[in-house]
């Protein structure tokens, strides 16, 4: 695979929950090109803060998540939330339940893979990938 977008959830589980799996790494590290929404580092950091004000993860643990993610989003090439990504968020997938920052991603992956052949969605979020193969 040459080319990812990895949205937060992706992230979040990979870095903070069940750890990577085997399919998960080898596709991070097989890609040529990683993408992310800059909407990520807000999902992650607030998803950061949350366990950190519930205290289930201890602190050492937050801070090698924070490293971690810190390296990944240095690999990653940062989407903006343009006008154009936030138009199409507003009427992507109309026949889905998609949250608002899902919607968001999925804008910005649909408007990614029209620049980049051959992009794949890396997610562990069914809606998000249930609409992305719809749209």
């Amino acid at each position: 695979m040459s080319a990812l977008y990895v949205d937060t959830s992706a992230l979040l589980r990979a870095t903070l929950e069940t750890g990577t799996t085997p399919d998960v790494e080898s596709r991070l590290e097989s890609a040529r090109v990683l993408l992310t929404s800059r909407l990520a580092l807000v999902e992650a950091a607030r998803a950061l803060i949350r366990v950190r004000k519930l205290a289930v993860v201890s602190e050492t643990r937050i801070a090698d998540v924070e490293r971690e993610l810190d390296r990944f989003w240095a690999r990653c090439e940062l989407w903006e939330l343009s006008t154009a990504v936030c138009e199409l968020a507003r009427h992507v997938a109309p026949g889905k339940t998609l949250r608002a920052l899902d919607a968001l991603h999925l804008a910005t992956f649909l408007l990614a893979r029209r620049r980049i052949e051959g992009l794949a969605l890396l997610t562990v979020d069914d809606r998000l990938r249930e609409a992305a193969g719809e749209s």
